[in-house]
């Protein structure tokens, strides 16, 4: 029996040190650069060691997508328990999260047209539950802050959301930081500002 606890969780710190070598070279590299080779080497695995534990490059593009979903839903659990943050706030405070999460080069980049991935990933249980858990917990906040007026009530409410989405995979991040001109801060109080405020500056 211990033999087999041990070897158990022999099995789930390999997964995991994988899933974090994926959820790595996905932010570096993006799917379509990234090889299942490359992250047997980079994990010390052979690659037939690999595919014990995920089938395919689409298997481990989602196995990081859900740790990332997951990471968020611990941090949007914590917004919802602060009693004292406005609907927008906490949005707010959720698209902050992304921003640094992706300028720390943890964020899976994935492209938006692969049926392949597509397929994968829709047809992931766990993703999709992740996924929903995620809209729902925005969603709320979404139709509450435009009850209360502070999000453009003519926008429909996935408009907004599919905004905020979009934060996780905008290039304009990491264009900023590459030009080495500004702080991550800087970058981030920018685009929250865009994303939140538009464009147009206050009149006169």
């Amino acid at each position: 029996m211990a033999r087999s606890a041990f070897r158990e969780q022999m099995l789930r710190a390999r997964e995991d040190a994988i899933v974090s070598s994926v959820n790595r070279l996905l932010a570096e590299k993006g799917f379509e650069a990234m090889t299942v080779d490359e992250v047997a080497a980079d994990v010390g695995i052979a690659k037939a060691s690999l595919y014990k534990h995920f089938t395919s490059k689409e298997e481990l593009a989602a196995a990081a997508m859900i740790r990332v979903l997951e990471r968020a839903l611990v941090f949007l659990e914590k917004l919802a328990l602060d009693d004292g943050l406005r609907p927008i706030a906490r949005l707010q405070a959720a698209a902050r999260w992304t921003l640094q999460v992706q300028l720390a080069g943890e964020m899976p980049s994935l492209p938006a047209q692969n049926s392949t991935l597509r397929n994968a990933l829709v047809s992931n249980r766990i993703y999709l539950d992740r996924l929903f858990e995620v809209s729902d917990r925005l969603g709320a906040w979404i139709a509450a802050a435009q009850t209360d007026g502070e999000i453009d009530r003519q926008l429909p409410a996935e408009v907004v959301l599919y905004t905020l989405f979009a934060r996780a995979c905008d290039p304009v991040p990491g264009l900023l930081k590459a030009g080495g001109q500004h702080s991550d801060e800087q970058i981030i109080e920018w685009l929250l500002r865009s994303c939140f405020h538009g464009l147009v500056g206050a009149r006169a």
